[in-house]
């Protein structure tokens, strides 16, 4: 099996949204066999449901890179830490593992095992800004980081919503 790259949208998002399509064209330049679904339960079901759906749509192995923007990010820490093989990456831009605002965050577990989400990413990047007007900012990066270790970018870009975004580009091999 080849590289391949499963981009996962954020919470009252879909997969043509912003720089999604953008990123999934630029990854397949590169040979990237690339998904990018849509799971609009990432906003309404509770993850507890929702993940079995998840973990089911895709194939997991360790040429996988994984994308997750928002409520996408904290999906992926739910994923990373229920798959039963170790990723090559794991990218979760505006990510966040507490709720960020006074939204319903369903994707969120009460709780994580960090060590397992660790163990199945070889690499870890969070991508974080100063400036996220949701709240999904450089203190929810620097929490995941502190208890996963990886990489922290820290930016001032809101919650980087633009038609592209070069820095998670060429933080993908």
């Amino acid at each position: 099996m080849g590289r391949n790259a499963i981009i996962f949208h954020g919470t009252h998002a879909e997969p043509d949204w912003i720089w999604y399509p953008w990123l999934a064209e630029r990854l397949r330049e590169r040979g990237y066999d690339v998904d990018l679904p849509h799971h609009p339960g990432t906003d309404t079901d509770p993850i507890a449901t929702f993940l079995p759906t998840v973990l089911a749509a895709h194939t997991f192995d360790e040429d996988t890179v994984l994308v997750g923007h928002s409520g996408g990010a904290a999906l992926l820490l739910a994923l990373l830490e229920h798959l039963d093989v170790t990723v090559a990456q794991a990218v979760l831009v505006a990510g966040y593992s507490t709720p960020p605002n006074d939204a319903p965050e369903p994707v969120l577990q009460d709780g994580y095992d960090w060590a397992a989400i660790r163990s199945h990413a070889r690499q870890l990047v969070f991508v974080n800004s100063v400036t996220d007007e949701f709240g999904c900012d450089a203190d929810q990066g620097r929490a995941m980081f502190d208890h996963l270790g990886g990489t922290l970018v820290v930016r001032d870009d809101g919650h980087f919503v633009t038609e592209t975004l070069e820095l998670v580009d060429r933080l993908i091999p």
